[in-house]
């Protein structure tokens, strides 16, 4: 592989979803068909066909383990389908949630077990991770206040709606991943104006993936 892989990863309400898209639109112009947007779960059609199973409201009997295994199963045919091919062809791949999103959601939230969660995806990955991970940090009310006040409401999912106790796990998760990819992971503090967090976001990218950019756009 000889493209880039830059994931996002943050709780909910952090913001990172708005903030991407801002920051593409900054790019579009300049990387055109070198830089590949996607999201998980989804990317193609079978991985959003699988998104629309695991993320819908109506779904309250879904089993943990069942919902683990299918965001891994979503991931791998997106890694195939649409990641792989892309850094193969020298693309900057920016994703919106990957394997972390599993370990903290499900490994930690739903108390599976993040070294369980973790070889799940492994399996599913055959190990590659992301180049780095910029990683948007909140505190677990704001970001849940946030979502109450400004999103809307067709566009609350299964987890959304989980507990306070839930989303506290899933930010301990994240803490405990990031202490130990130290050297992985870029962390923003997601509470700042979002033009702030867009602007330390565009410079991060510019940083990470250097070789992108003409000297001229820094």
């Amino acid at each position: 592989m000889i493209g880039k892989f830059i994931t996002f990863e943050g709780p909910d309400g952090a913001g990172k979803t708005s903030v991407m898209h801002k920051v593409v639109e900054q790019f579009q112009s300049q990387l055109g068909d070198r830089m590949l947007v996607t999201r998980e779960p989804g990317g193609n059609k079978i991985s959003e066909q699988i998104r629309r199973v695991i993320l819908d409201r109506k779904n309250t009997e879904m089993d943990y383990r069942t919902e683990a295994l299918l965001y891994a199963a979503a991931r791998r045919q997106h890694l195939v389908e649409t990641i792989l091919p892309a850094l193969k062809t020298n693309k900057l791949v920016l994703c919106d949630r990957y394997v972390d999103s599993s370990v903290a959601y499900q490994g930690a939230g739903r108390q599976i077990g993040m070294q369980a969660v973790a070889q799940m995806n492994e399996f599913a990955t055959e190990k590659l991770l992301p180049f780095k991970t910029i990683y948007f940090d909140i505190p677990v009310e704001v970001g849940l206040n946030r979502i109450a006040k400004h999103r809307d409401s067709s566009k609350i999912d299964r987890l959304d709606v989980e507990t306070v106790a839930f989303h506290r796990r899933v930010h301990q998760g994240y803490l405990q991943i990031i202490n130990s990819n130290q050297r992985r992971f870029l962390v923003i503090d997601a509470t700042q104006p979002i033009e702030k967090v867009v602007e330390d976001t565009t410079h991060a990218i510019h940083q990470i993936a250097s070789e992108f950019f003409e000297e001229d756009s820094l």
